[in-house]
């Protein structure tokens, strides 16, 4: 694994390899009287080993600890620059035991995937951990782990952990143990955790937005601000993801509110499920052909010839046209997710004027 990304840009250790690292050279503090310069931590690949540099170690009262400070390379985050920390103490053989440290958040809202009460140390980095100690003391167990951040509290502040209900700090992530610089996947995986946490409660609704435009009309239906998520591009993904979490929950959601601009959302209709500029063409002729297709068929040359989305959204005023759009959209959504009772769809203007079913008062 090198230092830098196709990209020449330098990659990062997550928090999960930090905690990680820091536990391993406690632990080597504790078990053999050292304190080693850096760790080697493995990967969850199970083949590759990150080496992490180790800031300071320190034996305590029954074990040991020691702190890493985090580098998110060229991709830094709220918790680039931080020092995070990791004490193990012996726990008379019984199972290893994560807990959070001051600095480290505890989980108090279902639908993430740990229970309400637990560290905010994710699944990937405890699997880590647990390997490192199997690693070096031949089992996983044997010891309470405690993972804390310097001011992690503060640092949580600028993260989404309070809307995602875990209290107290920052969380400890990561499913690579590598940074990738300018690379989706942290976003994707965040909004992985925020339609966790917005299905966690059983709700009637949760809204998909890609934007404020969506948001903001989700706010005033009064959806729950934890059942409001904004997907960005990564429509199909959401909707995979949705769908994922509601067939382990063994659940269908009654209702799949989906809002924002037409320049996005009717790019489903051309099996566009990225929606963002560079992996999908623009939605003009999308809805030249859904105008072609039903009673504005006078009108679809000029939807094709317009510049942008923008321009229909604001120059074609026709309502009905536009219930038709959402309509099929919803139904092209919905078939990817089918544990969703009803999806409906929502589109609005730049200047958040509705195009549609909302125009009824209809949510």
């Amino acid at each position: 694994m090198t230092a830098l990304a196709d990209n020449g840009l330098r990659r990062g250790r997550t928090t999960g390899s930090c905690a990680a690292a820091a536990v391993g050279a406690a632990l080597t503090l504790y078990l053999k009287g050292e304190a080693p310069g850096s760790f080697d931590v493995p990967l969850p690949d199970g083949e590759h080993f990150l080496n992490v540099p180790i800031d300071s170690t320190e034996a305590v009262n029954g074990g040991a600890r020691a702190a890493v400070l985090k580098d998110g390379g060229d991709d830094p985050d709220a918790t680039h620059g931080a020092t995070l920390w990791a004490e193990v103490t012996s726990n008379g053989g019984g199972p290893l035991r994560f807990l959070a440290g001051e600095g480290v958040g505890t989980i108090t809202a279902p639908g993430l995937q740990l229970p309400i009460g637990d560290a905010a140390i994710n699944p990937v980095p405890r699997r880590m951990i647990a390997r490192v100690v199997e690693d070096l003391t031949g089992e996983a167990a044997g010891f309470d782990v405690t993972v804390g951040c310097v001011n992690g509290e503060a640092i949580a502040r600028k993260t989404f952990n309070p809307k995602l209900g875990i209290l107290g700090g920052i969380s400890i992530l990561g499913t690579t143990g590598i940074v990738e610089p300018m690379s989706l996947e942290a976003y994707m995986a965040s909004v992985e955790v925020y339609i966790r946490v917005a299905l966690g409660p059983r709700p009637e609704v949760i809204a998909f937005t890609p934007g404020r435009l969506g948001r903001d009309f989700a706010r005033g239906l009064d959806v729950g601000e934890r059942q409001i998520i904004q997907i960005s591009n990564f429509v199909g993904f959401s909707l995979d993801a949705a769908q994922k979490a509601l067939t382990e929950m063994d659940w269908d959601l009654p209702l799949l509110l989906v809002a924002g601009h037409p320049a996005k959302l009717a790019k489903v209709l051309n099996h566009d499920w990225d929606t963002h500029s560079q992996r999908s063409g623009m939605a003009m002729g999308v809805l030249a052909g859904v105008a072609e297709e039903g009673e504005w068929a006078e009108a679809a040359e000029a939807l094709r010839a317009a510049n942008t989305v923008e321009e229909i959204a604001t120059t074609f005023a026709r309502p009905d046209f536009w219930r038709e759009v959402e309509t099929r959209i919803s139904r092209s959504m919905q078939a990817r997710v089918p544990r969703v009772r009803e999806v409906r769809v929502r589109l609005f203007a730049m200047n958040g004027a509705a195009l549609g079913g909302a125009l009824d008062g209809a949510a």
